[in-house]
C-alpha cells in the first residue's frame, strides 16, 4: 500500500512540476512581450503583467510540492546539526506536523480568498480573479501529499531522515571521522 501511495505522490510531484515550469515559461514570454511592447514598440500591452504575475504565482506554489519532497523548504541545517542523530527522526515528525498546519491553513484561507474574489475580474482582461488565486489551495494540497510521502518514506527505511542533497552529517558519524570529540556537540 505504501508503494502505491509513493508512485502516486511521484506522478503527482512530477505534475505539479511541469506545471510549474509551463508557468515559468509563460510568466518569462510575457515579460519579454511585455518590455518589448512598452520600449521598443511605445504601446504597451495591457493585459502581459497580470496574466505573467499570476503564472509566477502558479508557478511558485506547484513547485513547492517538489520543494517540499525533497526537504528543502523544511530544513533549518544548523538544527540537524545540534540534534543527536536518534532524534531526528522525532525532529522530522515535529517539522512535518508544522508544515501541515502551515499548509492546511494555506488551504482554508486560499479558498476563502478564491471564493471571495471570484467576481472580480484581472484588469485588463475578462477573468476571474479567482483562477490566480486558485493556486494556493491547489500548490498546498500537492505540497501535503509530498510531505506525508516523504515522512513516510522515512519512517519506512526508503529514504534517509534529513534534507536530500544535504551537506549534513550526522552527529554519530562526525564523532567517527574525528570531527567532533567523543563527549558530542561542539560548543
Amino acid at each position: 500500500m505504501l508503494a502505491v501511495f509513493l508512485r502516486f505522490e511521484h506522478q503527482l510531484t512530477r505534475l505539479a512540476m511541469l506545471i510549474a515550469v509551463v508557468m515559468l515559461v509563460i510568466s518569462v514570454t510575457l515579460s519579454f512581450y511585455q518590455v518589448l511592447t512598452r520600449f521598443v514598440f511605445n504601446a504597451p500591452s495591457t493585459w502581459t503583467e497580470v496574466a505573467s504575475r499570476a503564472a509566477m504565482i502558479w508557478c511558485v506554489f506547484m513547485a513547492a510540492a517538489a520543494t517540499f519532497r525533497g526537504g528543502y523548504m523544511m530544513a533549518v541545517e544548523v538544527v540537524y546539526k545540534v540534534v543527536p542523530a536518534r532524534f531526528l527522526t522525532l525532529l522530522e515528525v515535529l517539522i512535518v506536523v508544522c508544515c501541515l498546519l502551515v499548509l492546511g491553513v494555506l488551504i482554508h484561507y486560499g479558498i476563502q480568498m478564491t471564493m471571495r474574489v471570484s467576481n472580480q475580474t484581472m484588469s485588463g482582461m475578462n477573468i476571474s480573479m479567482s483562477w490566480a488565486y486558485a493556486a494556493i489551495p491547489t500548490g498546498s494540497s500537492f505540497a501535503i501529499v509530498a510531505v506525508a510521502a516523504r515522512l513516510l518514506a522515512q519512517l519506512s527505511g526508503r529514504e534517509k531522515v534529513g534534507p536530500e542533497n544535504s551537506e549534513i552529517t550526522p552527529e554519530k558519524a562526525l564523532v567517527e571521522d574525528g570531527h567532533l570529540p567523543k563527549g558530542g556537540a561542539q560548543s
